[in-house]
């Protein structure tokens, strides 16, 4: 049987008193698994991954990642979990006090990785995404789409092993899009597992891999699309 990474049985949520996003969401993502994550806007697909990410508490359900019940651990350790993720949330999330090359760092240096070392291999990120001038500039001076690039870069410089990815290509141009869904492929390539959220109707044909595609509340995995 293949390695789970995340088991999601019977997930719901709901926001106070508006009405349920999810109803009963049963899911597995298997190691080295890639997968796109679809719907129409407002479906849910950013508080999906806010989920397996263990930033939103569902209502309902249990989620197992990496072999552990979320739900039953204690908050403490969960730190522990979301070191082996990466994640690229819309909202970047940079440290504005930090320059370029220190924010795409920063997850190595949390692990202990020395400075020089982890601006080696930041710098190399930084290159491949078309930022390898901006490594001593500070976020605030940079683009939405170049934001969007130096988030991408950080979350993938651990080789962790699952990224999460919330319309990771959606402020940038076609030629870009077309290098970063490289880059994931490549880091799939090494065991990561990957779930990207998006609604590139371009994407989905260039890059026909399974989709996890949410419809009126639930979940239906869409098998590979041979081109």
């Amino acid at each position: 049987m293949s390695e789970m990474i995340a088991q999601l049985v019977g997930v719901g949520h709901q926001y106070e008193e508006a009405p349920e996003i999810f109803k009963g969401v049963t899911f597995n993502i298997e190691k080295g698994s890639f997968h796109f994550l679809t719907g129409p806007s407002g479906s849910g697909k950013s508080s999906l991954l806010k989920i397996l990410y263990l930033g939103l508490k569902p209502t309902w359900g249990s989620i197992h990642l990496f072999g552990e019940d979320t739900l039953k651990m204690k908050p403490s350790l969960l730190p522990l979990l979301r070191q082996k993720m990466g994640v690229v949330f819309q909202e970047f999330k940079l440290l504005d006090h930090l320059k370029v090359v220190d924010n795409v760092s920063l997850p190595l240096r949390v692990r202990g990785v020395e400075a020089k070392r982890g601006h080696k291999h930041a710098q190399e990120l930084l290159d491949w995404v078309g930022l390898g001038d901006c490594v001593e500039s500070y976020p605030q001076s940079l683009s939405g789409g170049q934001k969007q690039r130096v988030a991408i870069a950080r979350a993938v410089i651990t080789r962790p092993q699952l990224l999460l990815a919330d319309e990771p290509t959606g402020n940038v141009d076609d030629e870009m899009a077309m290098k970063l869904l490289h880059l994931f492929e490549e880091l799939n390539k090494m065991g990561t597992a990957i779930v990207i959220a998006t609604h590139n109707s371009r994407l989905l044909k260039m890059f026909p891999y399974p989709q996890l595609a949410i419809q009126e509340g639930t979940i239906r995995k869409l098998p590979t699309k041979v081109i």
